[in-house]
């Protein structure tokens, strides 16, 4: 075959692949856009209460608009907000994220300043972990409308995830001066925790709770986490009547029975801590309940139970990393979640790349800085690992796993008298960690 043939041939090869690769990203655009997104039916006992099928018929309601007049805006930026909500409420995430990303930007297409459009793009951004991307927007909006209080509580989540505690501090403060609310001040409460302020944050979050409408998804989640911080200080008590409150207030309320769960694997009741977690865990979608119950079954010496979970979340959360890298749009970033599991598998090569991963897009979060900070002692990597739980411990943060490994890792990097510091007061109040790293912990410090 002559030279000039073959070019020939390979030109059109190539001209027709392309209209190929082109016709195929229109039809998937077309579908797409046409792509409904019904209310999926909740589960457990949360399907048959009075606030689902009030939401069932404002999605019918506005499913009707939507459909039929492209113009209005302000159902679709309605739709969007109910979806973001049917998110917080069932944990299905994945989903609802992405049916509501689908309306805010049918906004953002044809009024590409559109304040609320904005904040709420931001704040999907930051529900699939694309920190980055979401802080940016929060920004955007800001200019658009200054003295909304909302978008300057999208602003503390993203400066938080981003690092920028200061600023993150600054801008609760604003929101809390513009308008003093549940939202406001569990946001004051998380800071106060992280910056070692435990008083503080209870107070708070005692704040929240009362500025709430009872049986709401927010000011449940609010009272569960005043249980958690009660929880995590020692007031056993305190802790369970919240999470006993919150199950009154709102019946099969996942993360209420969570932490019944964990009151009860503290007390080492094993079968209750179980029950808890799998009755939690048929409720609500969320990866944490599996590694509760994956760490339960490995403490009883389940390990078959626990090796099975543990690898389902091995394949389902590097599907959602996954989708994080190949969708700018939308798609859920899991790195430093993955990075723990691989622990858990005992792939530290893996566990370790996930949580550089995690580390190179957000350098400054403590959390992160504490995950390479474990990557690396698990892999007897110490003196690698102290540059990392240094910048985690930067806020003061009295959070007890991460002193309980922090005094780990200071005492296999050499440095005796910080780990026996750290870890001297842990013996004191040892509340919220795993069995298994309190007992490492305490063993570690009999050798100091």
């Amino acid at each position: 075959m002559k030279k000039s043939h073959f070019y020939l041939i390979a030109i059109m090869l190539f001209i027709v692949a392309v209209g190929f690769f082109v016709a195929k990203h229109k039809k998937e655009e077309k579908i797409r856009i046409m792509t409904f997104y019904p209310l999926k039916d909740r589960a457990g006992s949360m399907a048959k209460s009075g606030e689902a099928k009030q939401v069932k018929k404002q999605f019918a309601d506005l499913m009707k608009i939507v459909r039929t007049n492209p113009a209005d805006t302000k159902s679709r930026i309605e739709l969007a907000s109910l979806y973001i909500q049917e998110a917080r409420v069932t944990g299905d995430y994945m989903y609802y994220d992405m049916a509501a990303i689908k309306y805010v930007n049918e906004v953002l297409e044809k009024e590409p300043l559109h304040f609320e459009a904005l904040t709420l793009k931001s704040l999907l951004y930051l529900s699939q972990h694309h920190f980055a991307e979401g802080l940016a927007l929060a920004e955007k909006a800001r200019t658009i409308n200054p003295d909304n209080a909302f978008v300057h509580g999208v602003l503390v989540d993203g400066n938080v995830e981003m690092g920028n505690y200061a600023t993150a501090i600054e801008e609760a403060d604003k929101m809390i001066s513009i308008r003093p609310d549940i939202r406001s001040y569990s946001r004051a409460s998380y800071l106060r925790e992280i910056h070692g302020d435990y008083p503080g944050a209870i107070d708070a979050m005692k704040l929240a709770v009362d500025a709430g409408l009872p049986g709401d998804e927010s000011t449940e989640w609010a009272r569960v986490h005043l249980g958690h911080l009660y929880e995590i200080t020692g007031d056993i008590r305190n802790a369970e009547m919240h999470y006993v409150i919150a199950l009154q207030r709102r019946p099969g309320y996942a993360y209420a029975i969570a932490g019944l769960g964990r009151i009860a694997l503290a007390a080492r009741d094993y079968n209750r801590a179980i029950g808890y977690y799998l009755q939690a865990d048929s409720v609500v979608n969320d990866y944490s309940f599996k590694e509760d119950i994956a760490e339960v079954y490995e403490q009883i010496g389940q390990k078959n139970k626990s090796d099975s979970i543990v690898k389902w979340l091995v394949a389902t959360m590097s599907q959602d990393s996954k989708s994080g890298q190949q969708d700018d749009n939308i798609g859920h970033y899991a790195d430093r979640e993955l990075a723990y599991i691989y622990l858990k598998t005992g792939d530290n090569d893996k566990a370790l790349e996930h949580a550089l991963a995690e580390y190179n897009r957000r350098p400054a979060n403590i959390d992160v800085n504490e995950t390479v900070a474990w990557v690396h002692y698990i892999r007897k990597e110490y003196e690698m690992a102290l540059p990392y739980i240094t910048a985690a411990m930067k806020t003061k943060s009295k959070n007890p796993t991460l002193l309980c490994r922090a005094g780990l890792i200071y005492a296999k990097a050499g440095d005796k008298t910080k780990a026996k510091v750290i870890l001297e007061d842990l013996a004191k109040n040892h509340f919220g960690i795993a069995e298994p790293l309190k007992t490492q912990g305490l063993a570690a410090l009999q050798t100091l």
